[in-house]
């Protein structure tokens, strides 16, 4: 297997020997997953339902040209930071990702802000999905929106909604409780069917649309409203690009026929699916119908489709494919949170019983349960209290981009050549910028105070169980 299958064998061993450590058994995950299961891991985790729910608020933003553009340049900046995960994942295969590589060069309270901050990104997306499918069942039956429960922040919590997202995160749940083959399986399923149905809506879209329906091309008018429209699409690009590093939190479940040298294409290939997906869904938008009638829509995509075509059956082949995107995106984070969970408890960082894994289904199964409650849980907030949140793990996931990038120049994983690492300082640029943008009070769309007070609670929470982490481990070694 070469240098690359030897790094592969020496970080598993690493793993087992930390898990030893923390006086737990060394851990057993199951090793079935191939290159397919990877790719829809990370495309599957990166695009979600903001092409239907969210999109009007990106032409808003952008205007047509502005938000393809700004999904464009935000896409290709990210490939360096794939790069660089890609390459630390050969040499240092760990289910902790970023925990492994700030672990192996910075002290242990950096690799564990760093873990923390991913944790952040991948957690949101569960309750904010389970939010969302309430809001999809709406569309095709009305009757959903009865019953209101309370309000947070001026918007309705519906009894139907809240159902029908706590019955999706028993289901999620149950899925990866019992084994990531299962996981997978439904992954593959679910990515798949997506793109099949985006394949046949888009070439519909593309035979009918017109781009005179792009004029005016940007929000802005001018060179420099051009530039900000740009810009303000650029900036969001990072929650709705999250995911290609997904991949890596489920290395230590690889086939042992899967070579890790393969995964820097598989992220490749999914940030380039991703970037295809999103500009050409913008695109097809709004070449059917002039953007400006489509941003006071809640279903743009949709209702783009409806009025171009006057066919309900292709809107509902079009929320089919919503349903299967947020079913994927939901499963695919919801997997990667539970694996950073798993590393973080398995070193100590949190508590060791995070590290448990069933002896059957070989899943971390308290890591399992204890983000299916917290997803619960938060979907009762309803949509308006995860708007701020889901603006944070914006943030947080540049954070853990630019921590990856600078343990890679520091020297995780061993020596690299000159070459690579310019394409690291050029994805700790990037990330540097991405984080900047969010911060600095001058950038419009930056941080407002919602904003802050959500990463403050964060932060907050991350010092508890920092602290925590002792006594929890105590009772687990009691055990």
């Amino acid at each position: 297997m070469g240098k690359h299958g030897s790094g592969w064998r020496s970080g598993v061993a690493m793993a087992e020997v930390t898990a030893q450590r923390s006086s737990l058994p060394a851990a057993s995950l199951s090793r079935t997953l191939r290159a397919k299961d990877y790719f829809t891991i990370a495309f599957g985790s990166m695009v979600g339902v903001g092409w239907m729910l969210v999109i009007d608020d990106w032409l808003a933003r952008g205007g047509a040209v502005g938000a393809v553009l700004g999904f464009l340049i935000g896409g290709l900046v990210l490939f360096p930071i794939g790069y660089v995960y890609g390459r630390l994942t050969e040499r240092l295969p760990d289910a902790g990702s970023e925990v492994a590589y700030t672990g192996a060069v910075f002290p242990v309270g950096v690799s564990f802000a760093t873990g923390w901050a991913m944790t952040l990104a991948y957690l949101i997306v569960c309750p904010y999905e389970a939010v969302a499918i309430g809001r999809i069942a709406s569309f095709v039956l009305p009757a959903m929106n009865t019953r209101e429960l309370y309000r947070v922040q001026g918007y309705p919590v519906y009894l139907p909604h809240l159902v029908a997202g706590l019955c999706l995160t028993a289901v999620i749940v149950t899925l990866n409780y019992r084994g990531v083959e299962l996981s997978a399986r439904f992954q593959n399923l679910t990515t798949f069917g997506l793109l099949g149905i985006f394949a046949v809506f888009a070439t519909f879209g593309f035979s009918r649309g017109s781009v005179k329906n792009w004029q005016p091309s940007f929000s802005g008018g001018g060179t420099m409203g051009a530039v900000l429209s740009t810009l303000m699409v650029i900036q969001i690009v990072p929650y709705f690009m999250t995911g290609f590093e997904a991949a890596p939190k489920c290395v230590e479940e690889a086939s042992g026929d899967f070579p890790p040298r393969d995964l820097t294409r598989v992220i490749f290939l999914a940030l380039g699916s991703g970037i295809f997906f999103y500009t050409a869904v913008i695109a097809v938008v709004s070449m059917l119908q002039p953007w400006q009638s489509l941003i006071h829509e809640h279903f743009a995509t949709a209702v783009a489709f409806e009025r171009a075509f006057r066919s309900r059956a292709l809107v509902q082949l079009i929320m089919l494919g919503v349903l299967l995107s947020l079913l994927k995106i939901y499963n695919g984070n919801f997997l990667t949170a539970t694996r950073l969970l798993f590393a973080m408890g398995r070193r100590g960082m949190l508590d060791a019983r995070l590290a448990r894994v069933h002896h059957r289904f070989h899943t971390p199964t308290i890591a399992v349960v204890f983000v299916g409650l917290l997803s619960a849980g938060a979907s009762f907030l309803g949509q308006a209290a995860l708007v701020p949140i889901s603006e944070v793990g914006s943030l947080a996931s540049a954070a853990g981009w630019l921590a990856t990038c600078l343990a890679f120049l520091r020297g995780a994983g061993g020596t690299w050549s000159a070459r690579a690492r310019v394409v690291g300082a050029i994805g700790a640029i990037v990330a540097a910028l991405l984080i900047a943008i969010k911060l600095l009070p001058s950038v419009p769309g930056s941080f407002r105070a919602y904003e802050f007070a959500a990463l403050a609670a964060w932060i907050a929470l991350g010092f508890v169980l920092w602290g925590s982490r002792s006594r929890g481990n105590r009772l687990s070694a009691g055990r």
